[in-house]
């Protein structure tokens, strides 16, 4: 990957396999045992725990068609809190509780992290829980970190540089041949897209256009340090560039945007709309549109957190679903220590608190952690009442193949078909859809 002034990085201390099994009940992500009883001994012994524990622990346990024990329980109990049993959602969360650990199997992380959010949910402390762990994830986290946890994934994985590359390769092909680009980026990777636009556009035959790039920061404020890493990259590249953050949606507008009537208008959105409260999408497309873009290009995971917020059960699955793929895939890409994965897996934790514990409102985030993700049809839904879809070029495509080579089997790119070919292209892990790229114009 050429990321030249982002590549640099140090490799963390990774935990000893030997030291984890110490920590288990400190990193156990309840924190205190479920409501069963006035014993504190349900966490014991899990770090001694295998497949093998499952099928001694309950008839409820045992493997279900796929050979997973832990979605089949996970459904078990949110079924049992729907529907108000408390004795069988007590049993179930005990059951769990002994059989999840962080440092597992797929199935026992899922569990360990699910457990987290139905433990929530059941007691009405999912609000209060989400807090505490985004507290701890912003005290922890520094740019340098979260800078090095990006790239590293950027490498293992094609999760986010797909989006990027299709990204780019849109908007250069959207703006070439004009003399002043201005780029309104909304997304959450740190400017990790841009360095290799930005070499794009320095090694483009014709004349260099000067670049400025808007970044829409939602949430804390480690854009100082990226602009100056983009600037002396810019530098490097030849490329004339200005770096600007606006705060949030407020000034979203021309005027706040410091938009030039010479200037040729991108708006790219990476992981950044299901960020906005679902009922303000309408809007934020809107506003879109009446900044003129030339193009505008949008990047989501493609998973449907919206349809069913009402049924928890049905919520489940769809969480089920797509984290189930996610945690797979971390594990295929990261060593079994990684400190890496590790982290990416504890940031799933949040969301999946979000999702299935929290109410609609959190008071005070500003949108910044929503998680009421849509997949790839609904985003057309809402995009096409402001745009109309640009299929990607086959120059697109054939690079987002050629990057896809680089990684790991079980990667691909699928096209959309009939009516919907010119809506997006997506990033299939092991032929299950995953994260959906697509661009539009007014």
């Amino acid at each position: 990957m050429h990321l030249t002034p982002y590549t640099t990085t140090t490799t963390p201390k990774k935990p000893s396999p030997q030291s984890n099994h110490h920590h288990h009940h400190n990193n156990n992500i309840l924190h205190e045992p479920p409501p069963l009883d006035n014993n504190n001994n349900t966490t014991m012994h899990r770090s001694n725990q295998s497949h093998t524990s499952t099928s001694r622990s309950s008839d409820s346990t045992e493997p279900n068609d796929d050979g997973k024990w832990a979605p089949k329980l996970l459904r078990e109990c949110a079924k049992a809190i729907s529907d108000r049993d408390s004795t069988k959602t007590h049993h179930l969360l005990w059951m769990l509780n002994e059989l999840a650990s962080p440092y597992g199997d797929c199935d026992q992380k899922l569990a360990s992290y699910f457990l987290q959010a139905l433990f929530c949910r059941a007691t009405d402390s999912g609000q209060r829980c989400y807090k505490t762990l985004s507290s701890v994830a912003e005290k922890s986290h520094s740019f340098d970190s979260a800078r090095r946890l990006i790239l590293k994934f950027q490498e293992v994985s094609p999760w986010t540089t797909f989006g990027h590359v299709a990204s780019n390769g849109a908007i250069l092909e959207a703006l070439e041949g004009e003399p002043k680009l201005h780029i309104i980026d909304l997304s959450n990777t740190l400017c990790t897209q841009w360095p290799t636009l930005l070499e794009a556009l320095a090694t483009r035959n014709d004349e260099t256009p000067h670049l400025k790039l808007t970044v829409v920061a939602l949430a804390g404020s480690v854009m100082k340090e990226v602009g100056q890493r983009m600037e002396k990259f810019a530098r490097l590249m030849g490329v004339p560039f200005e770096f600007n953050v606006i705060s949030g949606f407020r000034d979203l507008t021309k005027e706040g945007l410091g938009v030039q009537e010479d200037e040729a208008i991108a708006v790219n959105c990476v992981g950044a709309l299901r960020r906005v409260e679902v009922e303000e999408r309408e809007n934020l497309i809107r506003v879109f549109k009446s900044l003129g873009p030339k193009v505008v290009t949008v990047v989501e995971e493609e998973a449907d957190f919206c349809s069913w917020r009402e049924d928890l059960v049905k919520c489940l699955e769809e969480c089920l679903r797509f984290y189930s793929l996610y945690f797979e895939m971390l594990e295929e890409s990261f060593p079994a220590t990684s400190n890496e994965r590790l982290m990416l897996e504890r940031e799933c934790s949040r969301s999946i608190v979000r999702v299935l514990a929290c109410c609609d409102d959190l008071e005070d985030d500003g949108g910044e952690c929503c998680e009421r993700r849509e997949r790839g049809t609904q985003w057309c839904e809402r995009l096409r009442n402001a745009f109309s879809p640009v299929g990607f070029s086959d120059d697109v495509v054939d690079d987002v193949k050629a990057l896809l080579k680089r990684y790991q089997p079980g990667w691909s790119l699928v096209v959309s078909q009939g009516d919907d070919h010119l809506s997006g292209i997506y990033l299939t892990w092991k032929e299950e859809p995953v994260v959906w790229a697509s661009a539009w114009k007014p």
